[in-house]
């Protein structure tokens, strides 16, 4: 954590305006004037996003590869340009992403596939007692507790990569844990508590190393920054459709095709299989056997949508949008007296967000008095309780910025911050 309010960091470039019009995300006419600094934990949909998912609900709402129907059949299209349309997105091929409810879903689909791979014992990935698991404290508890429960299943050691003090990590702390029995490696792409970005290609080449898996936990990445999951050689990622300005409700789990096809399902059931007699079950080819019952279809069309939206900006516009506004974020909540901020230290790269801690006020009472000014945060731990107790805190608040969040915004924030510690009497 940061223990001074001063830096010598040079002053950001400020950006006065936003990537994406305002007037295209309905919220800020049905809210005006409110601060909406909270899109790590969700976006907000622009107009073209509802109005996908609305007109394929009245237009061609059935279900998908069930039935003989035109119905059918033009719903099952527009389901599967909507899985090639966000497959694209993130650069993998269509038969390499399989829809989830979320990214949290997709963690633990992949674990369950894992569980039954072990089961199974045979395969790369199938796990054996005393193969090791490798998380950073840094973690997710999306990205933590499916492998904990894992390790428990099938015998495995679950080894934690530690954090500096900033909470952040480093590829050479990783390397003292990373070892021969080393089966898995799960990370985040971007914390979502300090906005650290991981060194992505050298843990890939760690794993290579030794022969072990990456799972990529992207929802902090796809949304705000250019990836491309087969460029960064990872073999999993996971992230959601609701952080990236599409409904709620949808997920992806990328894969590549080779160890999807070598993975069970992790869950089973109809619209997954070919064959079943009263004794097994054989399944359908990736990504289909991963999808067993009625599919989200609406959200998949949303989905699709939002990433449409997203590469008419351009992912590196947006990337270097919120570059600048992380950098504004730091200074503006750095520089106010008694405000900490944590993870990486100023002028390093950092996500659009900040997370702090203000002395003698609780994160969640600094939310309620940002709330009521009308700028709208996030408060608490972030699900990440292991990260938190790390940095000796109970809590933090964070502000995020996307591609609709402007200077004026980061501004009103520092205006409202400015004001706790006195009104709290914690400034005395």
């Amino acid at each position: 954590m940061s223990t001074s309010n001063h830096h010598t960091a040079a002053p950001a470039r400020v950006t006065r305006g936003t990537v994406a019009p305002r007037d295209d995300f309905p919220v800020f006419s049905h809210r005006p004037g409110q601060v909406l600094l909270d899109s790590a934990a969700t976006s907000q949909p622009p107009a073209v996003v509802l109005d996908a998912q609305r007109t394929f609900t009245e237009d061609a709402y059935a279900a998908v590869h069930r039935g003989s129907s035109a119905a059918t059949g033009s719903a099952t299209a527009a389901f599967e340009r909507a899985r090639s349309r966000v497959a694209s997105f993130i650069g993998a091929g269509e038969d390499e992403l399989v829809w989830t409810a979320n990214a949290t879903d997709a963690l633990n689909l992949l674990a369950w596939s894992f569980t039954e791979a072990a089961l199974e014992g045979t395969g790369r990935l199938a796990l054996r007692t005393g193969d090791e698991i490798v998380v950073t404290e840094a973690e997710h508890h999306a990205n933590l507790v499916p492998w904990q429960r894992l390790a428990a299943r099938t015998g495995a050691v679950l080894r934690v990569v530690p954090v500096a003090d900033d909470g952040t990590w480093t590829i050479d702390a990783m390397r003292q844990v990373v070892g021969a029995r080393t089966r898995l490696i799960a990370f985040a792409h971007v914390s979502n508590v300090t906005g650290f970005i991981a060194p992505v290609a050298d843990v890939v080449e760690l794993a290579a190393a030794v022969g072990a898996a990456t799972i990529l936990d992207a929802c902090q990445s796809v949304p705000h920054r250019p990836v491309d999951v087969r460029a960064l050689g990872v073999d999993f990622a996971a992230f959601s459709a609701h952080k990236m300005l599409g409904p709620t409700g949808i997920g992806g789990l990328y894969g590549r095709s080779e160890l999807l096809a070598s993975l069970p399902p992790g869950r089973t059931g109809g619209s997954a299989i070919t064959t079943v007699t009263l004794e097994r079950a054989e399944f359908l080819p990736p990504p289909h056997r991963f999808e067993p019952g009625t599919q989200p279809v609406v959200q998949a069309v949303g989905f699709a949508a939002a990433a449409d939206y997203l590469d008419g900006i351009g992912m590196d516009v947006v990337a270097a949008h919120e570059d600048e506004l992380a950098a504004l974020l730091y200074d503006t909540v750095a520089a106010i007296p008694g405000v900490h901020v944590v993870g990486p230290a100023a002028g390093a790269p950092r996500a659009g967000l900040v997370s702090f801690v203000v002395d003698g006020v609780h994160a969640h009472d600094v939310g309620q008095f940002l709330d009521d000014r009308g700028v709208v945060v996030r408060t608490g731990h972030h699900c990440a309780q292991p990260l938190h107790r790390r940095l000796g805190v109970h809590a933090t608040t964070r502000a995020s910025a996307y591609v609709y969040t402007d200077a004026d915004d980061v501004a009103a924030l520092g205006d409202a911050l400015a004001g706790v510690r006195a009104y709290f009497g914690a400034d005395r």
